[in-house]
């Protein structure tokens, strides 16, 4: 167990006093403090250290992140491989720009409230029971929109980072070795993130649909670098020029699909409008017409649907019928059949058919 304190500070670095400072003075000089991979597990009072601004304590033992509050002029904290599992204890370090906490057992992204001058945030590869995920709590991204413009979290099983879409001054995004699987999730992400320039998503499941590459760099202008490879001016060109070819063949389809539709809609309101014609069948004595509807006209049992429509509607069958034999009669003259044509009353709209009868 190995605690970090000032004595421990003051042997070790490579500062040396002059004759005549004290201790306290020559501890509120120290600006940097480099005490990586030295099996600390606590940090002590450093309260002394007011000038303090880059501190190293990764690959050690701390679990818990303390006595830091002194630190207002710390600038970069570096506590990667260690075994912090909560982030605490850092809201009043204003100046703070860059926090590493990677290899740590950290499960959500928290107590960052208030850091509104952080710029980097390093939480790739923190060590979570099988099949738990790195979380975010929107307070902290809501803190970090304005500043935060470096974000690694790499290998920590998310699947969804639609969340950052509120960092907006973002412009580097490493996400590798995670389990992101839909290109929409990300083409939503990067309509949002206008200033993102580098994104790193190699060994995601999604690096392997098809135009992956294609489509995030169609819809993102400010993309320079997708999984570690530039983007070429000439590429994206070529491929803006390839949609707009593919999106002018489309408005030219539904154009040319509106015009059919609009053609037969019309057509079969034609159709439906006009079709009500007479049906002639030849008896003995005066003619006799009988009306089918457009609706009988598609039915199985035409015969069944006549009658059908004769017993629901009697009073309508009766009048068509009488108006029927006296439209018949004044066709029939001494000199023989007159050539038939359309009423025009809808009603009346009938179509004749002509036969020869001998009175």
């Amino acid at each position: 167990m190995v605690r970090l304190t000032l004595d421990l500070i003051a042997k070790n670095s490579n500062l040396k006093p002059r004759k005549e400072e004290t201790t306290s003075q020559y501890l509120k000089k120290i600006t940097h403090i480099n005490f990586s991979d030295r099996n600390i597990d606590a940090i002590d009072n450093l309260s002394l250290c007011k000038n303090l601004s880059v501190l190293y304590l990764y690959d050690n033992r701390i679990s818990q992140i303390t006595n830091l509050n002194f630190a207002t002029n710390l600038t970069h904290l570096y506590l990667q491989n260690n075994y912090i599992s909560c982030i605490e204890n850092l809201r009043s370090l204003k100046k703070l720009e860059k926090l590493y906490l990677g290899g740590n057992y950290i499960a959500v992204i928290e107590g960052l409230e208030g850091l509104e001058g952080l710029r980097e945030l390093h939480v790739e590869s923190q060590r979570l029971p099988l099949g738990e995920k790195l979380l975010f709590d929107p307070r902290t991204l809501h803190s970090l929109a304005k500043s935060l413009s470096i974000l690694n979290i790499s290998n920590n099983n998310i699947d969804d980072i639609r969340d950052l879409e509120i960092l907006e001054n973002l412009n580097q995004l490493i996400a590798v070795d995670n389990q992101l699987l839909h290109v929409k999730d990300l083409e939503f992400l990067l309509n949002k993130l206008m200033k993102l320039w580098k994104m790193d998503l190699n060994g995601n499941p999604v690096c392997l649909k098809p135009k992956y590459r294609d489509r995030l760099i169609l819809v993102s202008k400010s993309l320079e670098f997708l999984d570690g490879k530039e983007i070429k001016k000439m590429e994206r060109q070529f491929l803006i020029n390839w949609k707009a070819s593919k999106d002018a063949k489309k408005i030219s389809k539904k154009k040319n699909t509106n015009k059919e539709d609009a053609s037969n809609s019309y057509l079969s309101n034609f159709e439906t409008m006009h079709h009500i014609v007479p049906v002639y069948y030849p008896q003995v004595g005066k003619p006799k017409l009988v009306f089918f509807s457009d609706v009988q006209r598609y039915l199985p049992n035409r015969n069944a649907s006549l009658e059908n429509s004769q017993e629901d509607n009697p009073k309508v069958t009766e009048e068509t019928r009488n108006l029927s034999l006296k439209y018949s009669e004044s066709l029939v003259t001494k000199k023989g059949v007159r050539k038939p044509r359309l009423l025009h009353n809808p009603k009346e709209n009938l179509l004749e058919k002509k036969e020869s009868t001998q009175p």
